[in-house]
């Protein structure tokens, strides 16, 4: 039986040292003195997580909840507070607040006082602690004596290393055989880089396909016979939305299919709506025949992820387009071209452009399918310098923004640690109907009021456009935005998919010359 207070003890020395090799030594240690019924909780726990997800407990709870004492010695087990989590997620009915209050102090009252530090940084989702999901595959290959490549390949088709870390740790090659890829089961989508323009990004991949990047909504469709079913890029079902889409599917001569592309929706003329119309499809449970007629929905794909009974994922990124092509129409695929040459490849650029689309991705042509990863094999280059920031907190609004909140606190994403590097902040860009619809979404959020700023969970992507980074000493990162701008919110997109410090580093260099 493992003990809290080991995993505790492990986690706080995994966010102490800075060492990739030594943090993966501590966890991988845990790993292997974990029972079989303690694996899946163990490795959520230190990736951050509960494997109940939905505890039905806020900031509120847990500060009613906080004893006034702690215990002097460990004594609760990995078992024990997954069967409390359990239990306190099952509670429901009148009442059902106070009960749920009452179980959590319980709990509390019972652990040590890093253990309650650890319980309720973990139960809000606020542990930072740099187990992230990188680590957390090699330290698991490590633990059950599997290559590397394995681990990280099952955990790409199964959606993480939670789900496959159990059988890996306990059945070894075995165990990852049953993680294939999966029809009705979506893969998390491969992601892409920033390029500085068409140069910058044939300077990186020679020999490219080059294909419209399109304004709108990642979707991943998969086919067996007649049932056709749409998903998010984070994995939502979305197939009631988009009936047309469904049809289009369901006429191409394969049994089975997985296919990756983009939906959108398209004015009469070609030109794109703007995306948050194209969202709004993905949003309505209603009157979707309605909205059909008065902005249909257009699909582009760009890759085939299974044909019958075929696993694409690891062919090149050619073989798998003459696979797309040989059953998609190209109707219903993307606009591309295979250059290594700029001035083919600005042409291109140019076109999509000036037909309304965002610019133009480049692929290297070589590259195996990379699930989850933003991987350099993919490039993407814009008409306007943009980044994917999160929300750390926002600041009230004067004058005719009184009672709102305004001033947005953005950063990148630290991939090394979990946390986030502040770059800046703007007001800009912001109609009335977003300042209105984001006072309500950061105030569900807030974790802390100030006078003037409110800090909130960082959970909410918005899309800022930018001139320029500049050094600057006053940002933990060095670098700041000259005249940030909000162009969107993305509710399409987890804080774990915004951009990293490393790619904002990235461009910093390319604009300054360091590259």
């Amino acid at each position: 039986m493992t003990l809290l207070a080991e995993l505790v003890e492990t986690s706080s020395r995994v966010g102490e040292v800075s060492g990739r090799r030594a943090k993966i030594a501590l966890i991988a240690a845990l790993l292997e003195k974990l029972a079989p019924d303690e694996v899946d909780i163990g490795v959520a726990y230190l990736a951050g997580e509960t494997p109940q997800r939905r505890k039905g407990i806020g900031y509120a709870s847990l500060h009613d909840a906080h004893p006034n004492a702690a215990a002097q010695s460990p004594r609760l087990s990995l078992l024990d507070v997954d069967e409390a989590l359990t239990a306190i997620g099952a509670i429901a009915g009148p009442g059902s607040a106070a009960r749920r209050r009452d179980a959590l102090a319980t709990l509390l009252a019972a652990a040590t006082t890093a253990e309650q530090s650890f319980l309720t940084r973990l139960i809000v989702g606020e542990l930072r602690q740099g187990a992230l999901e990188g680590l957390m595959i090699e330290a698991v290959a490590s633990a059950a004596r599997l290559p590397v490549a394995d681990v990280r390949r099952a955990a790409m088709v199964a959606g993480g290393i939670a789900a496959i870390a159990s059988p890996a740790l306990t059945r070894g090659e075995e165990g990852l055989r049953a993680f294939s890829i999966t029809l009705f089961q979506p893969l998390a989508p491969m992601l892409a880089q920033p390029a500085e323009d068409v140069e910058d990004a044939l300077a990186r991949i020679a020999r490219a396909s080059i294909e419209w990047k399109v304004d709108g909504a990642r979707v991943q469709v998969h086919k067996s016979g007649e049932d056709v079913r749409l998903y998010t890029r984070t994995g939502n079902d979305v197939t009631h939305a988009a009936p047309e889409i469904v049809a289009a599917v369901r006429s191409l001569r394969a049994d089975a299919l997985i296919l990756d592309g983009e939906a959108i929706a398209l004015r009469p003329d070609g030109t794109p709506f703007p995306f948050q119309e194209t969202m709004r499809r993905f949003g309505r449970a209603l009157d979707i025949e309605r909205m059909r007629e008065s902005m249909p929905l257009s699909v582009f794909f760009f890759d085939c992820l299974r044909l019958g009974g075929d696993d694409l994922i690891g062919r090149s990124g050619r073989e798998r387009y003459e696979v797309l092509a040989n059953v998609v129409p190209e109707t219903l695929r993307i606009p591309r071209v295979e250059t290594g040459d700029v001035a083919t490849a600005q042409a291109f650029y140019d076109d999509a452009v000036h037909r309304g689309h965002e610019g133009a991705m480049v692929k290297a042509v070589d590259a195996p399918y990379e699930p989850g990863s933003r991987s350099a094999a993919w490039l993407k280059v814009k008409r306007e310098h943009t980044l994917d920031l999160v929300v750390l907190a926002a600041e009230w609004g004067h004058g005719r923004r009184h009672g709102w909140l305004s001033n947005l606190h953005l950063a990148a994403r630290d991939a090394s640690t979990g946390g986030f590097v502040m770059l800046g902040k703007t007001f800009k860009g912001m109609t009335d109907a977003m300042l209105e619809w984001q006072t309500k979404a950061l105030l569900e959020r807030a974790v802390h009021h100030g006078e003037w700023v409110v800090d909130v969970r960082p959970e909410l992507v918005v899309e800022i456009t930018f001139n320029e980074l500049q050094a600057s000493p006053r940002y933990p990162g060095g670098l700041a935005l000259r005249f940030a701008r909000v162009k969107r919110y993305r509710p399409d997109k987890r804080a774990a998919d915004a951009d990293t410090i490393e790619t904002v580093r990235r461009i910093y260099a390319a604009q300054h010359g360091n590259a």
